[in-house]
């Protein structure tokens, strides 16, 4: 597939063709109120850190998010425990503040659904890469959410994340493009994303009854759900891998 890369800074007229583009994230997922108070003000307001990829017919096909952040800050320094959701706080606080970033984390890297499998993400990976790299910077961090992590709800994501193949590069295919391009696995963030929200929602979103105390297994979930019918309430904690790329 031929391939032409841009970013929203360079070509503003496809703004609206990038965030509209389809995806296959999990509705429940676009319920954090972090990143639906954060996650549209990137391509307005850090376009140059938007890149996208158009076909050969001009359709996008591909886009990738990132931020740029204050990480060497006396309050910071180690990648935080609540990976994704922390990082757009710190990057939009520190442009707020005028804080001068120092590193770039990674916030997405999304495929459109009718070309899934053909190595997309890796070539935008490589993109957003060598867009952060021009920018100055000499990191790439990313709070990695693993992409075979669902299958296995029940497994605790410090295991899952170092386990490795035979060839020594990691299990899961999305942690295996990272270290593939040059990246290292730090860390686990815990408590990178929540979304908490009434019975209501959760049956809507998902289909399930919801009415069972306890752990709740949802399609596409990287852990499993905690239900309090009691209270009306459930809440999702969805863990990622902090991983780090020198550039």
């Amino acid at each position: 597939m031929e391939l032409k890369v841009s970013s929203l800074a360079e070509r503003p007229e496809m703004h609206d063709q990038v965030v509209d583009m389809a995806t296959t994230w999990p509705e429940f997922l676009l319920s954090d109120l972090v990143g639906d108070a954060h996650y549209g003000r990137i391509a307005t307001e850090l376009p140059e850190f938007v890149l996208f990829a158009e076909d050969e017919h001009g359709e996008v096909v591909a886009h990738a998010y990132s931020v740029p952040f204050a990480l060497d800050e006396e309050d910071r320094r180690e990648l935080p425990a609540r990976g994704w959701d922390q990082t757009l706080v710190w990057a939009f606080a520190d442009r707020r503040r005028g804080t001068s970033p120092d590193t770039v984390s990674a916030v997405s890297i999304v495929v459109a659904p009718h070309v899934q499998g053909a190595g997309l993400s890796g070539r935008m990976l490589s993109a957003m890469r060598d867009n952060a790299r021009s920018h100055g910077f000499g990191e790439v961090v990313a709070p990695v959410r693993p992409s075979a992590k669902h299958l296995e709800p029940r497994t605790p994501i410090a295991e899952y994340a170092f386990r490795r193949r035979a060839d020594g590069l990691p299990c899961d295919p999305w942690l295996r493009v990272h270290v593939r391009a040059g990246a290292t696995i730090e860390a686990v963030a815990p408590a990178s994303m929540t979304v908490a929200a009434s019975l209501e929602e959760w049956r809507g979103w998902t289909g399930l009854p919801f009415d069972t105390e306890g752990p709740v297994e949802v399609p596409g979930a990287l852990v499993p759900v905690h239900c309090e019918p009691g209270r009306g309430y459930a809440v999702y904690v969805e863990p990622n891998v902090w991983v780090r790329h020198t550039l």
